[in-house]
């Protein structure tokens, strides 16, 4: 998976917990790559890290950031943490990293106290690959070329449905 930087016009950051948590937020990766959104992975930690973490959301915006995608398990107060530090949107994925299968991260993510918003994805692959398509919608409010690109997307998974839909039909002949 290709890495891109934010000091290089990078947009989106898309910030973990823990290298653990790299094979679910590679999904935000992957569909930031096929509509072509320049973004930067990071890793810091609320716990382990909080001045790095402190730094990272304090300096988001003045980089050129527009969106944070946050992946945490466990407590998952990351994504809590950064948006306490930034007016950027801030987009939670909990992670399914201990034995509560996400909901301990799912409820520590949605949980944000007022004033304190972060939106807060699935649990898990699906959350991360959601994560990275609401975070486009936002940007495809002031890109036309984006909006249709996510339109398009969009009739494309449409097209998929119907095209599964007459294969099965094939299949009851």
């Amino acid at each position: 998976m290709k890495v891109k930087s934010a000091k290089k016009n990078g947009i989106i950051s898309v910030v973990m917990g823990s290298d653990s948590d790299l094979p679910v937020m590679e999904e935000a990766a992957k569909i930031l790559d096929e509509f072509g959104i320049p973004y930067e992975m990071i890793l810091t930690s609320a716990h382990r890290t909080p001045l790095r973490t402190a730094k990272f959301a304090s300096s988001a915006a003045g980089r050129g950031i527009k969106v944070i995608i946050v992946g945490a398990g466990a407590a998952a107060h990351l994504a809590g943490v950064i948006a306490a530090q930034t007016s950027l949107p801030v987009i939670g994925v909990p992670i399914d990293s201990t034995s509560l299968r996400g909901l301990d991260a799912l409820l520590s993510t949605v949980q944000m106290p007022g004033g304190v918003p972060v939106a807060t994805m699935a649990i898990g692959k699906p959350g991360a690959k959601n994560a990275a398509l609401f975070a486009i919608r936002f940007l495809a409010l002031q890109d036309k070329s984006l909006s249709a690109r996510l339109s398009a997307y969009k009739n494309k998974m449409e097209k998929d449905v119907e095209k599964k839909q007459e294969n099965l039909s094939c299949r009851k002949s």
